[in-house]
């Protein structure tokens, strides 16, 4: 019994806190890169176009069920992950280098990468910027820029 207890305890800590803002999500919404998958290799700039199913796009300030605005997470840890991951979950998505907001509704960007290994990965933000109840999140990816 101590073994299942102590097995279930660290299943629970590793796993990764999935509480985001108070906003409700479609929990069959889908965020997902239309263009680039993992391990490509392109050149800058990189159009990187954004997909979604399942809910709408509006812009920031915008209250209306089922709908955010992209965030894109540019060579940092996954959302929720690393030194500030449970506040981003809760109190909203910085805005730097590697946080870029598309809070006009925008489903595309050119980016300006240098050579090397860059990982991207797709947020949806409510109103708020803040990630939604369940955060609808695309998969890490990685690419190689020539």
């Amino acid at each position: 019994m101590r073994i299942t207890h102590a097995a279930v305890l660290t299943l629970s800590l590793a796993a990764p806190v999935w509480a985001g803002g108070e906003t409700p999500s479609n929990p069959d919404a889908e965020l997902y890169f239309v263009n680039l998958k993992d391990g490509d290799t392109v050149a800058s700039p990189v159009t990187v176009i954004f997909g979604l199913r399942g809910m709408g796009v509006a812009p920031a300030g915008t209250e209306k069920e089922n709908t955010g605005h992209h965030h894109l997470l540019i060579d940092r840890p996954p959302l929720g992950e690393g030194e500030d991951g449970a506040d981003e979950l809760s109190n909203g998505l910085p805005s730097d280098e590697n946080h870029l907001h598309f809070g006009g509704g925008q489903t595309e960007t050119v980016l300006e990468l240098a050579p090397g290994t860059h990982t991207l990965q797709l947020v949806l933000g409510d109103y708020g910027h803040v990630p939604h109840d369940m955060p609808v999140v695309s998969d890490v990816i990685s690419i190689s820029v020539e």
